[in-house]
């Protein structure tokens, strides 16, 4: 007999444990894989992206755009990096306001691990399990074990990364028990290129610094290509956007400004565009990109119409991906059980008595860049204050 049961010993589901095991209530934490924490182990090159400083719910998408903001205002990425100091765990801050250990991904799971001791967080491992409501509880069976109680939280995450153990279990529970599911795909993930657009494949490996655009959406970071498509941070960010059978769009010379082909043909006439482009690219891709717009001549002898949509075209190079690579390489799920089944102050279903639903199997998810972390803290957080 516990005060509640949580699903899942993920971010989300370590961080509501040792919130309400701390607030004197008995918590049981549930997870069918063998060790707590497997994607916080893996996160940011295994020294994990814990937060970003600049955390604000405009960065997360979701059917309800609003619905994030009561837990992100109440549990912010200072209180959770007072947490990690009071563990004595050293971070730095990388690019656009991610924060890193310096150590290993490891020391955040043995703090949250830690903290769930504090507060006396029972904890099993390496069984699924199933679950039946009735008379107002919740009752669980894990193998030979049973467990109940008048509140069961989920925290199962959504289908990402299924070698790490990831399912849609979040979704046949929430349908369970009559939540609607906003359609997941994966996100956060790598784009896949088709036959006409092969020939960029030969740039494996290849990156440039690039803006992306999807829609109204535009990222500026790095973009890598791959022997299948496109991927590097500007992608994987724009990827959460694009839909399938849409194009997006790449400006790869985000510095210059409109005219300046033309420019350098009156400054720099007997130069060529290849030359020019690698000047601020890698080889292969100028080689590439001047190829195939087929200016190979002096700019003397191009147009200024020519030049000019050759110039357009470097701004915002079309491509149509056919797919992406799927929840396998995919860092999160957009979509999950529908914010309009759940209250933002509580994470409460608002039908369902005593259930509730937090971090990734909801349908909240945040850029790249340690949003999807504290997306977990805040709403494991705000459930943890109310069971």
């Amino acid at each position: 007999m516990y005060d509640a049961i949580i699903l899942g010993a993920g971010a989300a589901g370590l961080m509501c444990a040792l919130t309400v095991g701390q607030r004197g209530r008995r918590v049981l934490l549930v997870d069918h894989a063998d060790q707590v924490g497997k994607k916080i182990l893996i996160s940011g090159g295994g020294r994990c992206n814990f937060t970003n400083i600049g955390t604000d719910p405009a960065r997360y998408l979701s059917q309800n755009p609003h619905f994030a903001k009561s837990a992100l205002r109440r549990y912010t990425p200072r209180d959770f990096l007072d947490l990690v100091e009071r563990h004595g765990i050293a971070w730095h801050e990388k690019t656009l306001g991610q924060l890193f250990c310096d150590g290993s991904a490891r020391q955040i799971v043995d703090m949250l691990l830690g903290e769930c001791a504090i507060g006396g967080v029972e904890i099993w491992l390496g069984q699924p399990a199933t679950v039946e409501h009735a008379d107002g509880r919740y009752r669980i069976a894990c193998g030979n074990r049973a467990a109940e109680a008048p509140s069961l939280v989920i925290a199962t995450g959504g289908p990402s990364i299924p070698k790490m153990g990831a399912t849609g279990f979040a979704y046949d529970l929430a349908r369970q028990f009559g939540l609607k599911i906003v359609e997941p795909r994966p996100a956060l993930v790598p784009l896949t290129l088709s036959g006409e657009q092969a020939l960029f494949k030969e740039l494996s490996g290849v990156s440039a610094d690039v803006i992306a655009r999807a829609g109204k959406a535009a990222f500026r970071e790095a973009a890598l290509f791959t022997h299948r498509g496109l991927s590097g941070p500007a992608i994987l960010q724009i990827s959460s956007y694009w839909r399938h059978g849409e194009s997006i769009a790449i400006d790869f010379l985000p510095d210059v400004r409109p005219g300046w082909l033309t420019e350098a043909k009156r400054a720099r006439a007997r130069t060529t565009l290849r030359k020019l482009l690698g000047e601020a690219l890698p080889d292969r891709l100028a080689s590439e990109l001047a190829e195939q717009l087929a200016l190979t001549g002096e700019l003397h002898s191009h147009s200024d119409k020519a030049l000019l949509a050759a110039e357009q075209r470097l701004a915002a190079w079309s491509f149509t991906p056919n797919g992406t690579e799927g929840y396998a390489k995919a860092e999160v799920t957009v979509g999950g059980i529908s914010t309009a089944e759940l209250s933002s102050q509580t994470m409460e279903a608002r039908k369902v008595p005593g259930l509730y639903a937090i971090g990734e199997a909801v349908d909240v998810t945040g850029w790249l860049g340690g949003y999807n972390f504290q997306w977990a803290w805040a709403s494991g957080w705000a459930a943890g204050q109310a069971l």
